[in-house]
């Protein structure tokens, strides 16, 4: 397709189609369109050529300006090794996952456009927004593009990224909020110093007193119109872009009914000064948007106070085990420091950047890739966050503070997400759209009705008190506040809950599904008994050493038998064999612990101890015995089942045989389903059977061998003996200590969804209410604008303290 491009002189009044700035040199045109220099015509080249024309749809003038983009030299740095090791979050050679700083981004094109990265270079396979903190997190394939060619590809676009090596590793966070701050205080003070002195100027007509010179009548309303303009284009300026933004997105947000209602008290006020008709309504334009200010102030003020944003320190249950002064600490990731030493054994996650140390790494970064490989590393060399140890213990060093984002978005990665589109978050959302374009017919009948009463103050103060007395943030802030507060109250009392859409389902739950060792059985010491050869000291020692490697209950109860005989014994070619057992190199000899059929499969069954749990214990293929495990429940697991069982079905299954059966249908009654030797995949069917029946299914594992179940389960809680172990294929992790307070959580829950519809109620409420007085025009828009922000703040108030008080009350802490 060919286009005619041409350069032309300097026109006033052309604007770049690209970024929408004033074409103040030489101008290129193509295609009927003009642009203010080469990077923005180039940007729409390459826009054009990918069929992407779609991003121009969407904003008007979306892009952000190319004049100052700089040759692409200045990227040069990143071709540097250790600046490099400092900004990719992952890497394994191939795939590399990075997190940029865009400070562009400004709207939905922009985020539609860099969500579109893949189609600019095969060598990307996703890029992420998020738009709130203006970051991009793209993986890509580093044998077909490099950091520094991903950095000038984006910087093409244009959206520079910010990199400021200094600043790597530290929170900018507070720093950022410090510079909102001040510049909003600035803005409430301009505001505020015009309305105090519009009210001033017009005392006299307040207080009835009549101005016998007219010219001091004029000049008063031309003081006013002075003083209101850096009221309406800069005190007013957040809502009224905001506003213009999503109407050029096609779309109405909350903003677009208050910018109208700013728009009529400012031009109304202007026509009536102008042409000496009226003093106008500028002292309720500066009251409203001063009011206004006020209101996001004291909004951002409660928000804080209640916030209950995550991260990693009080909400991501993780622990490590810390090496200090020769001896095993366990700790939370919170406390993690650059250098400290940690012992990961096998299955346990890498929480923060680390060199290995001593032993054989094989890493498993299926969570962070989605590929599911064991990469060998070397010692002394990098080790990711998010990768799991498949293998022997090892010791790593750590380099990076722990990341809280990326750990965050590692539970909440894609590849985990589940269809939330019906929840009632979602719902309200929707609603809340809905909302706004109902209360605009709404204004303008009102004000229409009056203006043809031959009320134009009345039109005026109806159309404008309508439209921002009513307000959907009530409705929208409701429940993020509400179950936002649950999700605080529940992970203080052990449920970590990985959002609020959790707390849904876990309120609709109708079918609740066990695993049963690790999750309703707990291992003790005093009931693991060995049977066999008598144990030297030594092959005691090589037992205690072989289980130490593993985090499965079953090793770790062996091993709480053997703890005196731990010993640095070296371990070598250590191997975990999901659902079989462990073996290792010890002392020379293979030695093997676990079911018969991967230690001793010669060996016939032994009929005495077939329906109970053990494992067999081999040296060099030689049989020595077994070890007898007597599971026991776990503290208030029979109550905490008899109390489920009242409201939902039940269900129990377990990968061991039915030794246990007769004490298990005891605690679970007749009419429940007990199934054991599931494999996996078995247990994921049953759910899926349960689901074509439309039961909302709860299920509760272990976390090792139930990825599929959890997954596939409307919730999926992994139940947590320690908190070394996570999957992020889980929706909440339940400290094994708080598996007695389960019902207790449930009960939460829903009473929880019961405070949301009281929230409902009061925000439809005080609508209906507010609405009513203003399409009266008995409500001025200034009382308008006091109301509007007290109603989301009593909502907000009102979730969280009921919510709190019901917590208090159902949850022990």
């Amino acid at each position: 397709m060919n286009h005619n491009i041409t350069t032309t002189d300097h026109d006033k009044d052309a604007k770049c189609f690209h970024c929408g700035e004033d074409c103040l040199d030489e101008i290129i045109k193509e295609d009927d369109k003009s642009f203010c220099c080469t990077g923005c015509h180039t940007v729409y080249s390459l826009l054009s050529a990918n069929d992407m024309g779609a991003y121009y749809e969407m904003n008007l003038q979306p892009g952000a300006s190319q004049k100052d983009t700089v040759e692409n030299s200045r990227f040069a740095f990143l071709d540097d090794e250790n600046t490099r090791a400092q900004l990719i979050e992952f890497t394994d050679g191939t795939i590399t996952k990075v997190s940029f700083s865009l400070p562009q981004v400004h709207c939905s094109s922009c985020i539609w456009l860099l969500e579109k990265l893949p189609i600019f270079n095969k060598g990307i396979s996703q890029s992420k927004v998020n738009f709130m903190r203006k970051e991009v997190y793209v993986t890509f394939n580093e044998n077909e593009i490099s950091l520094r060619q991903l950095a000038e590809l984006l910087t093409s676009l244009g959206y520079t990224p910010h990199i400021n090596l200094d600043a790597l590793g530290k929170s900018k966070k507070e720093e950022e909020e410090k510079k909102k701050s001040r510049s909003f205080y600035i803005k409430l003070g301009v505001t505020g110093f015009c309305f105090g002195n519009i009210m001033l100027l017009s005392f006299p007509e307040y207080l009835g007193i009549g101005i016998p010179d007219r010219q001091f009548v004029e000049l008063f309303g031309y003081l006013n119109l002075v003083l209101s303009l850096p009221i309406f284009f800069y005190g007013a300026y957040d809502y009224l872009h905001s506003a213009w933004a999503a109407l050029s997105h096609k779309s109405i947000n909350i903003d677009v009914p208050i910018s109208l209602g700013i728009f009529a008290l400012f031009f109304r006020s202007v026509y009536e000064i102008l042409s000496a008709t009226g003093a106008g309504y500028l002292d309720s334009l500066g009251a409203l948007i001063f009011l206004l200010l006020i209101g996001k102030w004291f909004q951002q003020k409660t928000f804080t106070n209640i916030s209950f944003e995550r991260d990693y320190k009080s909400y991501f249950p993780i622990a490590v085990t810390v090496l200090r002064n020769g001896e095993e600490k366990v700790i939370p990731i919170a406390n993690l420091e650059i250098k400290d030493i940690l012992r990961i054994r096998s299955g346990e996650l890498i929480p923060a950047d680390a060199l290995l140390l001593k032993g054989k790494a094989h890493i498993d970064y299926s969570f962070v890739t989605g590929e599911s490989k064991a990469i060998p590393i070397k010692e002394g060399e990098h080790i990711y966050a998010g990768g799991k140890q498949k293998g022997g213990m090892i010791e790593v060093q750590i380099i990076k503070e722990v990341s809280q984002s990326y750990l965050t978005r590692l539970w909440n990665d894609e590849a985990f997400q589940k269809d939330h589109s019906q929840s009632l978050n979602n719902r309200t959302n929707r609603l809340s759209r809905y909302f706004t374009a109902v209360i605009l017919v709404v204004a303008f009948s009102a004000g229409i009705y009056w203006w043809m009463q031959n009320d134009v103050a009345a039109a005026v103060n109806s159309f404008t008190a309508v439209l921002i007395i009513a307000c959907p943030c009530a409705l929208a802030l409701n429940i993020p506040f509400t179950l936002g507060n649950a999700l605080r109250f529940l992970a203080r009392n052990g449920l970590y809950v990985k959002d609020t859409d959790a707390i849904e389902q876990m309120a609709e739950l109708d079918h609740m599904v066990f695993d049963k060792t690790g999750t309703i059985t707990v291992a003790e010491k005093s009931s693991v008994s060995y049977v066999g050869t008598t144990l030297t000291e030594e092959e005691e020692q090589w037992v205690a050493a072989l289980c130490n490697q593993s985090t499965h209950p079953v090793s770790q109860q062996i091993l709480d038998r053997y703890a005196h005989r731990k010993s640095n014994v070296k371990v070598e070619d250590f191997k975990e064999l999901s659902g079989k057992g462990t073996e290792a190199i010890i002392g020379g000899k293979k030695v093997k612990i676990g079911k018969r059929s991967f230690v001793c499969p010669e060996k016939e069954v032994d009929q005495s101890i077939q329906f109970e749990t053990h494992s067999y214990f081999s040296i060099d293929d030689e049989t020595k015995g077994y070890f007898l495990l007597k599971q026991q429940l776990r503290y208030g697991a029979d109550k905490l089942i008899s109390d489920l069982s009242e409201n939902v079905a039940v269900s129990m299954l377990s990968g061991d045989n039915k030794g246990e059966e007769e004490r298990l249908k005891e605690i679970f009654g007749e009419n429940a389903t007990l199934r054991f030797q599931q494999s996996p995949q078995d247990k994921m069917n049953y759910i899926k059977a349960l689901q074509a029946k439309s039961e909302k299914v709860m299920m509760l594992g272990d976390g090792l061998n139930d990825a599929g179940a959890l997954k596939q389960a409307n919730l999926g809680i992994a139940v947590a003996e320690s908190v070394h172990q996570f999957s992020p294929a889980c929706d909440a992790i339940l400290s094994a200590k708080s598996f007695h307070q389960l019902s207790q959580f449930v009960k939460y829950t829903k009473s929880c969804m019961k405070v949301t519809y009281i929230g409902f109620a009061f925000s439809i409420l005080y609508n209906i209410v507010g609405v009513s007085f203003a399409v009266q025009a008995e409500l001025s828009p200034v009382i308008a604008a006091i109301l509007m922000p007290l109603s989301s703040v009593t909502v907000v108030g009102l979730g969280v303290l009921l919510s709190s008080i019901v917590g208090w009350r159902t949850l022990k802490n």
